[in-house]
């Protein structure tokens, strides 16, 4: 209250000389209210008598006054027979004079500006100075906020992420009962620095942690430190600080921490001072705390590749919890959390689609149950069905359908397409995953699409698996150049060629499966920043990878020359119902009719499962994404 009253009436006076300057500049009054009269008016009066006096002013005003007493103003042109004319009417001229101001004045019109911009600037460098909160106009104002009780959450409220949970519990055990720790001589960690991609709940969890330990929680994003004024940022670190001080034991969150604690000097960020300022002040209040102030400093981030080593070291943010993305069994617990206010259909099996959505952050599967609430919505129903989470599912990952309609011999080449690639998934479905469903209608940049969906969580692939799925990639080109011809193959297969060129790269450089080139792992610098290899070993690996492409292009073609029938039978499908399952699909390719319309129609041959030597020895795996997931 002290510091406001004191700032008011700073202002207050900066205001009362502004307006002191403006009065000075202005034109004296005329005295009593004058009406305007013009210069003609003025000496027409004057030739009837009626004017008895005229005061004429250096700024060439004439002030007139007419024998019943009423006052004019009027601005008289450069007349130098004006005085000559008045006093032939024997009219009363008075010459006023310049009005002469006193010293003190002048040097108050000519000084007053310099004075108000000295102190401005006095007013500002000063409040600028130490660690108030209310100086530097705001400036550096400590912007930490503090949750409010109501609104805090436990670990309950964190579905999955079980093991960052386990991580972060001996510090919630801590904030309890610290004495338990600090008679053993113990040190709880200073710094817990959550790592994850975006979307996963570190900040959640945070705010988890102070929940569970009933602690004050206080908030930051590592941008409101970084300003354009020089100390500013540093001062809000101390003030950070000493807040917490106040209120320990506690914790203090710093979000997106990567703004500020990039590294000093390095590739990343460049330089910036005050960046570096901010990030030597934090370094040092880390540094400064005691054992018994009782402050966790948990901060975030998704780029710890690029944080200063100094933040990273013991002492600091000595403890790195990752939070990744959820696996199937948490997507279900967070279908679950997000699901409990939506009221669902019977048909919706949220196992089923936890499952489908392999990849996804748990912001992603809130986004998912909001999506399919509001399609739900659009079409008046009273509940969320399984169609609107796929249709949500669908948009999130494809993007919108495209109403426009395809022409026919496009939308024919993309049933062919596609069911080219459902034929080669189906025929090599003991390696790859299970076919969800295929349809032609177009969303995104694609005309249509296969999808599948993974039975489990994968966190590798086999040699098998990659080859099938290779086969599988150019099972949509291999479809065109058999039944278009190779002259009108569409560039629609350009997506899958790029994913089964990475696949084999991985394969040659990464993975170590091929046999020409061996065990060894290469980094090349058209596909990833590494060492570039010599010209002998890049050609020895554009071999290696040409020849893995064109023994899959080979084999997508030799299948579907086997198996053209059952091609056709998928594609026709398409054509007619746009959308079939998996389940229809393998119908179709096994000689079996499907729905109702097609119950007495001719069915086409069965196919065999494919021989293969390899098939019985080979251990079954599972592909963990929609596409199988690249080989890092």
């Amino acid at each position: 209250m002290k510091n406001f009253n004191k700032n008011t009436l700073v202002w207050l006076a900066l205001a009362l000389a502004g307006f002191m300057l403006f009065n000075i500049y202005t034109n004296q009054s005329d005295g009593p209210v004058a009406k305007e009269w013009a210069y003609s008016e003025l000496i027409a009066a004057a030739e009837r008598g009626d004017v008895a006096e005229v005061n004429i002013r250096p700024d060439q005003k004439i002030i007139s006054k007419t024998k019943s007493g009423e006052i004019y103003k009027t601005q008289s042109p450069l007349d130098l027979r004006q005085v000559e004319r008045f006093m032939s009417q024997n009219v009363k001229v008075v010459a006023v004079p310049q009005e002469e101001e006193s010293f003190f004045m002048k040097l108050l019109a000519s000084s007053l500006p310099l004075l108000l911009i000295i102190a401005f600037w006095f007013f500002a460098l000063r409040h600028m100075q130490g660690g108030s909160g209310n100086r530097g106009f705001g400036f550096n104002k400590n912007r930490t906020k503090l949750v409010s009780d109501t609104k805090r959450v436990s670990f309950k409220d964190v579905a999955g992420a079980i093991e960052a949970k386990k991580d972060v519990e001996e510090v919630v055990d801590f904030l309890r009962s610290p004495q338990k720790y600090q008679r053993l001589g113990a040190k709880i960690p200073r710094g817990v620095l959550l790592v994850g991609p975006p979307g996963t709940g570190k900040t959640l969890l945070a705010r988890a942690v102070a929940g569970e330990a009933k602690v004050p929680f206080f908030s930051i994003s590592g941008s409101d430190f970084v300003e354009v004024f020089v100390g500013v940022g540093a001062s809000r670190v101390r003030e950070m600080f000493e807040q917490g001080r106040k209120h320990s034991p506690c914790i203090i969150f710093i979000d997106e921490i990567d703004a500020v604690g990039r590294q000093r000097g390095g590739k990343h960020g460049g330089g910036n001072d005050e960046r570096e300022q901010t990030l030597n002040q934090l370094l040092v209040e880390m540094d400064g705390m005691e054992a018994n102030d009782n402050v966790i400093i948990m901060a975030a981030t998704n780029r710890a590749d690029v944080l200063d080593k100094a933040l990273l070291r013991p002492g600091r943010f000595d403890r790195q919890v990752h939070v990744d993305l959820p696996n199937q069994e948490d997507r279900l617990a967070i279908l679950n959390v997000h699901t409990q206010k939506v009221p669902l259909e019977a048909n919706v099996n949220l196992q089923r689609m936890a499952a489908a959505t392999v990849g996804f952050s748990g912001a992603q599967l809130a986004n998912l149950v909001n999506e399919a609430a509001l399609y739900a919505a659009r079409r008046d129903a009273k509940y969320v069905g399984f169609h609107d989470f796929e249709v949500a599912r669908d948009k999130l990952l494809m993007g919108p359908a495209r109403t426009s309609a395809m022409h026919e011999d496009e939308k024919k080449m993309t049933a062919y397409h596609e069911a080219g690639h459902a034929l080669i998934a189906y025929l090599h479905r003991k390696f790859l995953d299970p076919i969800h469903k295929a349809t032609i209608l177009p969303r995104g940049n694609a005309l249509g699409m296969v999808q599948y969906v993974p039975e489990r969580d994968m966190k590798s692939t086999s040699r098998k698996k990659i080859l099938c799925y290779m086969a599988m990639a150019f099972g949509g080109r291999a479809a065109e150049e058999i039944f278009f011809g190779k002259d009108n193959v569409s560039t629609g297969a350009a997506s899958d060629i790029k994913q089964a060129t990475n696949y084999a790269m991985k394969y040659v450089t990464v993975a170590g499966l091929s046999e020409e080139i061996g065990p060894i792992h290469y980094e090349l610098d058209r596909y990833g920043e590494g060492a570039i290899v010599s010209p002998e070993t890049q050609n020895l690996i554009d071999n290696e990878v040409k020849k893995l492409l064109t023994a899959a292009m080979k084999e997508a073609h030799e299948l579907i020359i086997q198996y053209k029938e059952q091609l056709i039978a998928v594609a026709k499908a398409l054509l007619q119902y746009e959308t079939i399952t998996g389940e229809e699909i393998a119908d179709l390719i096994e000689g079996r009719p499907i729905r109702e319309e097609e119950a007495e129609a001719t069915p086409a041959p069965q196919a065999p499962r494919p021989s293969d030597n390899d098939a019985e020895s080979e251990p079954e795996t599972e592909q963990p994404d929609v596409a199988p997931q690249p080989l890092i």
